[in-house]
């Protein structure tokens, strides 16, 4: 049996709700994966999914990856984790992250600056709601409590919840891709969730992470395509990656771009941005190299998925959360691994 945990990533929703996303997480929770996870974008969210998925599942965590520390003030986010840990008898982990300039300026209409601070200032007043020790307050600069700024009443005043949270010490983890932001997740949060993680270039994440806590936990993201021809088994992943490194972000400033270059891709990924801003997004994926995609995915035959695991397994990282929208994928895995 693997150390290693399995969670089911079921990200957020494009055009439409994925018709068998209930479906899957409560297969999930059958095959004895350990969560089941929502994402958000500038579309459906993260919480509402999991409460649904609470109401006709026991056992299995439910998790946020990632809420978007600029879609919801610090306290309205605290609400929407105690609500959804009442409803499933203390299953959340509260995933949080920054997002990127694009998202949060022309989306959420808030400024970028300071992510770092404003991440740390978010997640002092989630616990302090949480903790439920004293009314909420906070000096700023970023989430002023109570807040006497420009256009100020000045009758704020320092609130506890109503409603007292089922868990003082819910688990939250950290979104995080950059070297200070993956330093402060280990710093800060009760587990990071990364982007992209090879098990082949641990270096990359080692200065940041430095001596782990006792019981943090890092909940992987993969791709899972099983599949005997390993090449198109990995499309997918590529055609993902591409998206991403092309396309999420803007040219001077992508973190998943500057991600792939530190992780030993620098040419590629700065190609795969041009041609994916230029409209060439076949030939962006095209260019997307296998060794890369492969990485940091487990593709191909089952045997291969298999003696691939124990790569992960000599990795920090605590659980695999795999991405399929596949319940014979589920199968596969849970045999594999657990």
């Amino acid at each position: 049996m693997s150390s290693l945990s399995l969670g089911l990533q079921l990200g957020y929703w494009s055009a439409q709700p994925p018709p068998n996303f209930l479906e899957m997480a409560i297969e999930a929770e059958n095959l004895g994966f350990d969560s089941v996870w929502t994402a958000e974008s500038w579309g459906s969210d993260a919480f509402s999914p999991l409460a649904y998925i609470a109401g006709h599942t026991s056992r299995i965590r439910l998790g946020t990856s990632v809420v978007q520390l600029s879609a919801r003030t610090p306290t309205a986010t605290a609400m929407a984790a105690l609500t959804v840990d009442h409803l499933s008898k203390g299953r959340l982990t509260l995933g949080l992250g920054v997002s990127g300039p694009q998202v949060v300026e022309g989306w959420y209409g808030q400024p970028f600056g300071k992510p770092l601070s404003r991440t740390r200032e978010y997640i002092d007043i989630i616990r302090q709601v949480l903790s439920r020790e004293a009314p909420v307050s906070n000096p700023g600069p970023h989430y002023p409590l109570p807040f006497n700024g420009e256009g100020a009443w000045g009758l704020g005043k320092s609130l506890k919840s109503i409603t007292h949270p089922l868990r003082a010490d819910l688990p939250i983890f950290m979104g995080a891709e950059g070297p200070k932001n993956v330093a402060l997740a280990a710093e800060i949060a009760d587990g990071w969730l990364p982007l992209y993680y090879s098990p082949f270039r641990q270096e990359v994440y080692a200065e940041s992470l430095g001596e782990l806590k006792p019981g943090f936990e890092i909940a992987q993201f993969v791709m899972c395509n099983i599949d005997d021809d390993l090449e198109r088994a990995l499309m997918p992943v590529k055609t993902m990656l591409s998206f991403y490194i092309g396309g999420m972000g803007a040219k001077k400033h992508n973190f998943h771009t500057e991600l792939m270059a530190r992780m030993g891709f620098e040419d590629e990924a700065h190609k795969i941005q041009d041609l994916f801003m230029e409209g060439k997004r076949a030939e962006a994926v095209a260019l997307m190299p296998d060794s890369f995609a492969d990485e940091v995915s487990l593709c191909g035959p089952r045997d291969r998925i298999k003696d691939r695991i124990q790569a992960w397994e000599e990795t920090p990282v605590t659980s695999l959360l795999v991405a399929s929208q596949e319940i014979e994928t589920l199968r596969e895995m849970a045999e594999i691994v657990l």
